[in-house]
């Protein structure tokens, strides 16, 4: 039977597949399962507008920390998860070069939903929420994935 890793190697190894974090320069910390931190700044490829940022990158990061903690979580009974519905309240633009923190926490584990709440908020801008949102996610076994061969590689014979 295959030995599930400790979850901090399990965000690592997720950190190093995730093309779209870090195409987006994200960064995730894990907390503790099912908490979690993603940061990113504003680049000029994230702007919609002359210095404002296009909220699909605010809803990428909420979608990424509301997703992140759910996972981190699932991960404890060597699982995956897979959105299901999200929805995101937009409260302040957000900039070029502004600096963005989401916190991601799971509010509710059940048997095959996990939800999980987030914030971003801006430290460039005295730290004030700038968004805010609420996901659905789906939990499913790891062995259903391709994953399953990064977590459990084949032993060299």
């Amino acid at each position: 039977m295959d030995h599930f890793p400790d979850v901090a190697t399990l965000v690592a190894i997720y950190n190093q597949i995730n093309t779209y974090g870090r195409t987006n320069g994200m960064e995730l910390l894990l907390q503790q399962p099912g908490e979690v931190q993603y940061s990113m700044t504003v680049k000029e490829e994230h702007l919609s507008s002359p210095g404002t940022c296009h909220g699909g990158v605010l809803a990428g990061l909420l979608d990424s920390a509301l997703g992140a903690a759910a996972l981190s979580l699932a991960f404890t009974a060597g699982e995956l998860v897979s959105t299901v519905e999200f929805k995101i309240n937009y409260l302040y633009p957000v900039h070029l070069h502004d600096h963005l923190i989401a916190h991601g926490t799971v509010e509710h584990s059940g048997k095959t939903l996990i939800v999980s709440s987030a914030v971003i908020r801006c430290p460039t801008h005295d730290n004030r929420v700038v968004a805010r949102g609420l996901g659905t996610f789906n939990r499913y076994p790891a062995t259903k994935r391709d994953f399953h061969d990064l977590l459990f590689p084949a032993s060299p014979e």
